[in-house]
């Protein structure tokens, strides 16, 4: 951010704050005894990681573990978090914030309109601010910056709504510099609620260029999140603001089945951030690892101070209330408290559950609704049948491999084999499988098994190319060797790639980094350091992402114009019909 900015949003929350002064001290009769002011009372609800998701998520996505240990069958979407927020909202003491990855990765009925669905219901909601998370980056800097300021898409038109408006709620990023050094968003805002001024402070994960597409970052830095935090929380101190909130896109994980409220977490990046930022921010709201926890951990000063996560999805609502001393602005630690509420859906699957439940926001449904319309033709055609639930979670103990992951690179090697890239065999990042396939119908009743356009599209949501190159046996070995943490391209957590079926391996975590990969053959034939393969891959994982650096010394880049990867992915289905789980014997974990 320019001087210029800062000092528009100082002032703006300073003129806010003298307004509401003089609006709550009517003048008094005659002079009155100096009391010392009581502390004001604040409450913010904190949201991460919602990923476009105005519809309640299906099977998995949709579950979670509440305070008492019981598993909510049903959690999340837009209409019931909406009236959590209105539940939980205290007039004039509230802020709505959230801490990234609001949109991105999203289901078709917000993707397919570049998620300007997705943040015009965030807006009717309240949001206030969030920080970028590093979906938000997806399509790409400007396309971020049209999300927030309005304007169509320079490609795609108007949606059916019309005119974009631009978002109801401040994108912030203290960690994201250009190539001159500048903020192209905020890197703060200010705040005043019940009288006192908050200043929040955004950073994203500064890995975001290893895990989205390089094109739609380049000439962007991102920077480690304590330097910038600490910089931000500098510059708020010196002009008067003292009650900070980092809100941050970056978190740990916890123990399966964890209530939400519980910690610890398993310390990392996110821990590691929430006890080294500046001991004036007093407190950090979370995202990124789709965890819920309530912790804490003990600032640079000494001081306790809480850090948090809501989830994903809209399944969790975090409430954290404290007290602001008006005489010197800052938060008065003792006072914290924070609470994840589970938004468990009041419907069928529930319905048996002694839980709290919440009903639809008529309003919100409405919206939603409408969205579901337009999107309605396209989402609901069938595009394949299953027989089984198709899963995308790896089993436990298991290599990482997942059915779902091996289809997909089925789907990848066919359309690339078909189509002029020559592939022989095929690579998916699991990052990139976001949802598994369900055998129950969906509410549009189209029939057990039915896969869907909209069910396929939420598995692949990115619109990635499928492209193809050639490398030696050596390099493809040294990509299967970039899926473990550590090594030359520092691997922040182990990435295990989803094979086409004619691809097989055994891999030794443990074993020295270079030699963990062993008995890799094609077809059965073992691969020599010295043959060409073609492998098929999206373009993401071609470019390099996910530190897959490897992937960018191949040669004879060939790109599918048969349309995105998803697309490969519904003609994979379409001509597979009826489609049976896959054996997980791909890889073999032998260490």
């Amino acid at each position: 951010m320019t001087s210029r900015s800062l000092l528009r949003f100082a002032v703006a929350g300073i003129a806010a704050a003298t307004g509401l002064a003089m609006a709550v001290h009517p003048a008094s009769a005659s002079p009155a005894t100096p009391q010392k002011p009581q502390p004001a009372s604040i409450r913010l609800l904190t949201v991460n990681d919602f990923h476009g998701n105005l519809e309640t998520p299906t099977g998995s996505s949709g579950r979670i573990v509440n305070e008492t240990g019981v598993t909510v069958q049903s959690a999340g979407g837009a209409a019931y978090l909406a009236t959590a927020i209105k539940q939980n909202y205290i007039h004039g003491k509230t802020d709505v914030v959230a801490a990234g990855d609001l949109i991105g990765a999203s289901p078709l009925v917000s993707a397919a309109y570049h998620d300007e669905p997705t943040v015009q219901v965030l807006g009717e909601l309240g949001l206030n601010v969030s920080s970028v998370g590093n979906h938000e980056f997806d399509e790409g800097l400007q396309e971020l910056l049209r999300i927030q300021n309005g304007g169509c898409h320079p490609i795609d038109g108007c949606s059916p709504a019309g005119k974009w408006k631009g978002a109801k709620y401040d994108y912030i990023a203290a960690n994201v510099v250009d190539d001159d050094g500048k903020t192209p968003l905020p890197p703060i805002a200010i705040r005043v609620v019940n009288g006192v001024k908050i200043g929040y402070i955004g950073l994203v994960t500064k890995t975001t260029p290893s895990i989205v597409t390089p094109a739609g970052i380049a000439g962007l830095t991102f920077q480690d999140e304590v330097q910038a935090g600490n910089r931000a929380a500098a510059w708020l101190k010196r002009h008067g603001v003292n009650a900070m909130v980092a809100l941050v896109h970056e978190g740990d994980s916890v123990a399966a089945n964890q209530s939400p409220d519980a910690c610890p977490v398993t310390s990392g990046a996110g821990k590691t951030i929430a006890t080294n930022l500046s001991a004036d921010v007093d407190l950090v709201v979370m995202g990124h690892s789709h965890q819920a926890y309530i912790c804490t951990t003990t600032d640079p000063a000494g001081n306790t101070r809480y850090f948090t996560q809501g989830s994903s999805f809209g399944r969790v609502l975090t409430q954290i209330d404290f007290q602001v001393d008006r005489k010197t602005g800052d938060v008065i630690r003792s006072s914290v408290t924070a609470d994840n509420k589970v938004v468990a859906v009041n419907g069928e699957l529930n319905k048996d559950l002694d839980i709290t439940k919440y009903d639809a926001d008529r309003k919100i449904e409405k919206l939603v609704s409408y969205w579901q319309d337009e999107v309605s033709a396209k989402a609901n055609a069938p595009v394949g049948k299953i027989t089984a639930e198709i899963s995308n979670v790896a089993p436990a103990g298991g290599s990482g491999e997942t059915a779902l992951g091996d289809v997909i690179a089925d789907a990848q090697l066919a359309a690339a084999k078909k189509d002029g890239g020559n592939a022989d065999i095929a690579l998916m990042n699991p990052g990139g499988v976001r949802a598994l396939l369900t055998y129950p119908s969906s509410p549009a009743n189209e029939g057990d098994g039915v896969v869907t356009y909209g069910e396929a599209f939420a598995v692949q949501p990115f619109n990635n190319l499928l492209q193809a190159v050639t490398l030696t046996g050596a390099q493809l070995k040294t990509v299967l060797e970039q899926q473990f943490t550590g090594g030359p391209n520092n691997q922040a957590f182990t990435k295990i790639l989803q094979p086409s079926s004619n691809l097989t391996y055994s891999y030794n975590s443990g074993a020295p980094w270079g030699s963990k990969i062993s008995d890799l053959k094609i077809g059965g034939v073992p691969v020599t350091d010295g043959q060409s393969v073609r492998v098929a891959a999206n373009n993401f994982l071609v470019s390099g992402g996910d530190a897959f650096a490897e992937f960018t010394k191949g040669t004879d880049l060939w790109t599918w114009d048969g349309g995105f990867d998803v697309d490969a992915f519904t003609a994979y289905l379409t001509a597979s019909s009826p489609l049976a789980p896959p054996a997980l014997t791909r890889i073999t974990k032998i260490g």
